[in-house]
């Protein structure tokens, strides 16, 4: 049996019949087509109630995608939040270093017990209000190394209060001691920058302990001393630093500046801090101009770093420190 259907998109469908090979018409009954009519249809819904099944399962809703963008947004923002939290909490432990290690050392002052630093911030429970939060975990360590920052700074404070205390009666030592870098600041943003501690010889190119801090600069660039004092030598007769002077700021406080280009102070002379004393350069056992600075407390050589607490800002005293660690090569 053959079934066509007429031209012209006709619904007339006809079958043909072998017998008297003619073709007839089809004639649909209302029980064919109605059960055709609802095949078709439960076919679609099938079809539709598993389209939107998968759909649900597999595919995000309006709703959670807008849900998942907020909560990539506050990832990113605890990532910005985790990186100022880490600055803040390198800041404080330099303040924190010089205030036990200087300051206090200075004023010959004992530093502040870490049970008062570090001391705990409150109870376990006292974060328990997030315990009902997806992320309650993350959002209690955010707090409390928040408030952990907060007591840190507000103990620094105050210790700082004392510091001062301590300082109001001891003007003439304030002034001796070396508080600036040997350069003006102006020079130091220029400045690259060699720290204290073990670097690679640039000559010999051996590990070898550098005792102070080298800052590169312009050739003739003026240097300073970085306290009152006396001048105790002002020649280019010790092994390896050429034209260097070095200042006697009692207390048991002396400065060394090396390699100059030329001297601009004279032994025995009475200087004060922020005095011209000599001028950039490379003499000596040297590779390029620059000015190679010391301080010796008691007859130790100890690290610069910790005395430029005078003339720079937060931020730059955070960079020469930053800039003082690499392990590079010195310049002496």
């Amino acid at each position: 049996m053959v079934i066509l259907q007429g031209n012209n998109m006709s619904k007339v469908k006809y079958r043909f019949n072998t017998k008297s090979l003619t073709y007839e018409k089809v004639k649909v009954s209302f029980k064919e087509m109605f059960w055709k009519v609802t095949s078709y249809i439960a076919t679609g819904l099938v079809f539709a109630t598993i389209t939107i099944f998968l759909s649900r399962q597999f595919l995000p809703s309006p709703s959670e995608k807008k849900r998942d963008r907020e909560i990539e947004a506050l990832k990113l923002q605890y990532e910005l939040l985790d990186k100022k939290f880490n600055q803040a909490e390198n800041v404080l432990s330099d303040l924190e270093d010089r205030d036990d290690n200087i300051y206090r050392a200075i004023f010959e002052s004992e530093p502040l017990p870490k049970t008062i630093r570090y001391g705990g911030s409150g109870g376990s429970d006292k974060y328990s209000e997030f315990d009902s939060y997806d992320n309650a975990e993350l959002l209690k360590a955010s707090s409390e190394r928040m408030d952990r920052l907060m007591k840190q700074i507000y103990v620094q404070s105050k210790s700082f209060d004392e510091v001062v205390n301590l300082a109001k009666n001891k003007e003439k030592l304030i002034a001796s001691i070396p508080a600036i870098i040997p350069i003006n600041q102006k020079d130091l943003s220029h400045a690259g920058t060699s720290g204290f501690g073990w670097r690679t010889h640039p000559i010999y190119k051996t590990q070898e302990f550098h005792p102070g801090m080298d800052f590169s600069a312009e050739q003739g660039t003026p240097i300073y001393a970085t306290g009152d004092g006396v001048v105790e030598v002002a020649d280019n007769l010790a092994q390896g630093y050429g034209n260097h002077v070095v200042i006697n700021h009692g207390f048991g406080y002396q400065t060394l500046y090396g390699h100059m280009s030329r001297i601009a102070a004279k032994a025995g002379q009475k200087v004060s801090r922020g005095q011209l004393i000599g001028y950039v350069g490379s003499t000596g056992l040297s590779t390029a101009p620059h000015i190679h600075y010391e301080v010796i407390k008691n007859g130790q050589k100890v690290n610069p770093i910790n005395f430029y607490y005078n003339d720079l800002s937060a931020d730059q005293y955070q960079l020469l420190v930053e800039q003082s660690k690499k392990a590079s090569q010195s310049f002496d």
